[in-house]
């Protein structure tokens, strides 16, 4: 790990958290709740595992995270610290000021990543079919077998499927415009201007196609992570009852 050669600590936290995929890294522990060493890979496609080797073992020197063996098999658990939590609320000004300041281009909002992101954290389980659909996702903008990918709904849970897994396909979901899709994910842009601009289309079932809007969390609300994260912790703290003398 570089050094600024600086007292600012400013500058001494950029030595932590500057380097390339750490704060994706720590997006994925602290704010997306993985805990496991595929789970954090899973929300970081292009990052390599070597480099993420070499990252949680950076940040775990920093005292940013703490690695453990699963007491239930191989393997390692990956959890923040106390100066690892404290990061959440970085993390949450870093999300505003990239809703508000930064650019969404065509290059960071490939579909299949974001149809992945929805299905896994944005989902709005109860409201899903019981019985099984299948939805089919086709990117025009792209080609060849990453085209077009399948959502598979079965007893009120999903699966993403990257090759046809057979049945019956009850809707087809048409992403012409990779961000608008993003940024209705996003909470940017409401359904029906998503719709009128042509970004998305969808085909099938007209009961699908009224109901499938209804299948996304409100971002508002904040995302379903893996597992239970600082704020989650936090809040269950607070509405824990004082006992009583």
């Amino acid at each position: 790990m570089r050094s600024y050669g600086q007292y600012c600590p400013i500058a001494r936290a950029s030595e932590v958290l500057g380097q390339r995929w750490s704060v994706i890294i720590l997006r994925n522990i602290i704010v997306l709740g993985c805990r496991t060493f595929n789970e954090i890979a899973d929300c970081a496609p292009g990052l390599s595992r070597a480099l993420l080797s070499t990252r949680l073992r950076e940040l775990e020197r920093a005292g940013v995270i703490e690695i453990r063996r699963k007491p239930d098999g191989p393997g390692s658990i990956y959890e923040p610290t106390e100066a690892g939590r404290e990061l959440a609320e970085v993390m949450y000004a870093l999300q505003h000021w990239g809703s508000k300041w930064a650019e969404l281009t065509p290059e960071q909002a490939h579909p299949g990543v974001v149809l992945w992101m929805w299905a896994t954290f944005f989902l709005e389980r109860e409201r899903l079919p019981r019985r099984r659909v299948l939805v089919r996702f086709e990117y025009p903008t792209l080609s060849g077998p990453g085209s077009r990918g399948w959502l598979l709904v079965e007893r009120g849970d999903v699966e993403i499927c990257e090759k046809y897994p057979g049945g019956d396909e009850h809707l087809i979901v048409v992403i012409n415009d990779p961000v608008v899709f993003a940024r209705w994910h996003l909470g940017e842009l409401r359904w029906a201007d998503a719709l009128r601009s042509g970004g998305i289309e969808l085909r099938g079932s007209r009961n699908l196609i009224r109901v499938f809007p209804t299948w996304h969390r409100d971002p508002a609300k904040s995302l379903q992570p893996l597992h239970p994260t600082v704020r989650e912790q936090a809040a269950r703290r607070i509405r824990q009852p004082v006992a009583r003398p």
